[in-house]
């Protein structure tokens, strides 16, 4: 789904005064609220009332060094029942995320439909990896009922971002490839440009198959999760980047596709040569 064309805003409001404690997140425009909250205060926080509510949730745990993080979509009438029986049986999860509307409109259906697309979502963006196994299949809604909750998901989708889960879209970049940087060497080549959310490596990039023996272990890890989601694709000699795919750092970037450790702003240069450190020190005046 696109991003919006104009600016939005996200009320999250903190009940305890703990940065990292309970975020109760509602946007402007939008009948949905979320509550996303630590492991460790799910005792407190499901005595919350939103919890008896239908909705669909997001069980996480962030990545370990070279690991994606590992990802479960829910739905539940209310939820608070479906919770209760990962919080016994689930260890993986670390953090939660529960989505429900405070008018109360959605119905079993509707989360099912959400559960559905939202899995569907994350298995295609491959950025992390899901505990769900099979995606859910899509239940039957009337087409206003199904423009109805592709509205709602349309405004999770912007909410989550802010939230700092960036697991659910495929990397989307918009300038045009005169802008892309490019990493030469060990017989490979790709593009790539720095944006706000890391470093994007472009589709059709190439990637060494063969490590050298002092790369970060984090790095090795790395390129085999990628290997094994598809991301890096078997292309003979090499790998080949099957989409555009985000990295933490330019650095991460050039050192998964070299296969040895790396420095990205010193490797990563335009089509004049400049390297991104060298861009970066001149746009900021260094």
């Amino acid at each position: 789904m696109a991003s919006p064309s104009k600016g939005f805003s996200v009320r999250i409001f903190i009940p305890s005064g703990e940065p990292e404690g309970l975020r109760i997140v509602e946007k402007s425009n939008w009948t949905g609220q979320g509550l996303m909250f630590p492991r460790s205060l799910y005792s407190e926080t499901r005595q919350r009332p939103e919890l008896k509510r239908t909705g669909v949730y997001i069980l996480w745990e962030p990545g370990e060094s070279g690991q994606l993080p590992t990802v479960y979509v829910g739905e539940g009438d209310g939820v608070l029942s479906r919770l209760e029986q990962h919080a016994k049986t689930k260890d993986f999860w670390t953090h939660a995320v529960v989505f429900t509307s405070k008018d109360q409109n959605l119905n079993k259906a509707h989360v099912q439909y959400l559960e559905s697309r939202m899995a569907a979502l994350a298995t295609d963006a491959k950025r992390c990896e899901i505990d769900n196994g099979n995606v859910p299949q899509l239940p039957a809604l009337s087409e206003a009922d199904t423009a109805d909750v592709d509205g709602f998901l349309a405004d999770i989708l912007l909410c989550l971002p802010v939230l700092g889960i960036n697991l659910f879209e495929k990397t989307r970049v918009t300038t045009t490839e005169s802008h892309d940087l490019i990493l030469k060497g060990r017989g490979i080549e790709a593009r790539g440009i720095d944006t706000p959310e890391g470093f994007v490596v472009r589709s059709g990039s190439t990637a060494v198959k063969i490590e050298t023996p002092a790369i970060h272990a984090y790095m090795a890890e790395l390129r085999k999760t990628l290997v094994k989601t598809g991301v890096m694709l078997d292309a003979g000699e090499v790998f080949r980047v099957g989409q555009d795919y985000t990295f933490n750092s330019p650095s991460t970037a050039a050192g998964v596709l070299l296969g040895r450790a790396a420095n990205g702003r010193t490797e990563w240069k335009d089509a004049n040569g400049r390297s991104l450190k060298e861009i970066q020190e001149q746009e900021s005046g260094e």
